[in-house]
């Protein structure tokens, strides 16, 4: 998708004699050329790849029954270093592809390997320990190859972990208390996306990180809680943000990626916070500050941000509705709220419009 845009805009560009056909090109090819950008051949090797690992969990499930033990255990070791090895050698002749597909058949054959070794020896332990040791050799394997894809394998297996442990415990606070270890798997995950320019596996991190204090939200209830992860998002939006911040010239190399889903946190606290309001005034007030942290999160991102812009928008109109609903709606009747809803939105469209106009009239004055 982005490439297609850059190419129209380059081929616009070109024609209104802003840019040279040679330099257009040679631009082209320089972000072809690059690792991250989407390839089919990769990606159909990487699912090859996972496919495999597949084939080889499945009969490790088997259990061989008719083969010794230790001819199985040192059989599946040494599959493992027979992938890594190969992707070693791959990766130093260039051969990115091929590289990439060996580090995931081995990454994947090595949870084959827990299970089996699991599985013959009986040992003690649950899912939940199996899956963080395979996390941990995932994330030294990232390291030792600096791979992309085996961070956004890290990301996956820090969510099936999530899940294990929320399985394990009926989604409860009480039983295992690896749950908590939740927000140093994220920290870990964007670390190795950072490390290993993993653009995609970022979000993975982020949403588990909704995820988990969602999960945290529902467990205990409370205001204080709702209030805390409300200025929590809006303060660490506000870091990432406005220029003045320190972290500010950190967050954009990131992408659009902090700025909104520490937007969708505090977000997130507001909804909270709206189940545990009660009567008119507090609704209302809880409603003025979401409106309010809507329009300051497109004015403050919003210009370089469409995502933030996309959920302010979102969110400012549904609370306007809501706030329709809950304050008139209820006096005048079904119809009448639907005439409110029909103004109400008429007077979000214009907004809009205007605040678009005026994104691209700043991006126009940067620009010139």
């Amino acid at each position: 998708m982005y490439r297609g845009r850059i190419e129209k805009d380059f081929n616009i560009w070109v024609s209104k004699g802003m840019l040279s056909a040679d330099t257009a090109k040679a631009m082209l090819a320089e972000y072809d050329s690059r690792e991250t950008v989407f390839s089919a051949g990769r990606v159909l090797l990487v699912l090859a790849a996972v496919l495999l690992s597949a084939a080889i969990l499945l009969l490790v499930a088997a259990n061989w029954e008719a083969i010794p033990r230790l001819v199985r255990v040192g059989g599946i070791v040494a599959l493992i270093w027979a992938f890594y090895l190969s992707a070693a050698l791959c990766l130093g002749r260039d051969w990115r592809a091929m590289g990439v597909a060996l580090l995931v058949l081995g990454t994947m054959t090595f949870g084959g390997a827990i299970a089996l070794v699991g599985q013959m020896y009986h040992l003690s332990g649950d899912a939940a320990d199996a899956l963080l040791v395979w996390f941990a050799a995932a994330c030294v394997a990232a390291l030792a190859f600096r791979s992309a894809a085996l961070s956004v394998i890290c990301g996956f297996l820090a969510w099936v972990v999530f899940g294990q442990l929320l399985v394990d415990n009926d989604a409860s606070f009480e039983g295992n208390g690896y749950i908590y270890f939740i927000p140093g798997l994220i920290v870990v995950v964007i670390a190795l996306v950072r490390y290993t320019n993993a653009g995609a596996a970022r979000h993975l991190a982020y949403l588990l990180a909704l995820a988990w204090l969602g999960w945290l939200y529902l467990e205990l209830p409370e205001v204080w809680l709702a209030a805390a992860l409300f200025g929590l998002g809006l303060l660490a939006f506000l870091i990432v943000s406005l220029p003045m911040s320190p972290l500010y010239r950190f967050a954009q190399d990131a992408g659009a990626a902090p700025a909104f889903y520490s937007f969708a946190l505090a977000i997130l606290g507001l909804a909270a916070l709206h189940t545990e309001i009660d009567g008119l005034g507090q609704e209302v007030a809880i409603g003025a500050t979401t409106l309010g942290v809507a329009l300051g999160g497109i004015t403050i991102a919003g210009r370089l941000n469409g995502a933030v812009r996309f959920l302010g928008y979102a969110v400012f109109a549904a609370e306007t509705l809501y706030l329709a609903f809950e304050t008139l709606g209820s006096i005048l009747g079904t119809s009448g709220f639907f005439l409110i809803s029909g103004v109400v939105v008429g007077l979000i469209a214009w907004l809009v419009i205007r605040l678009e106009k005026r994104l691209a009239a700043e991006t126009t004055v940067e620009g010139a």
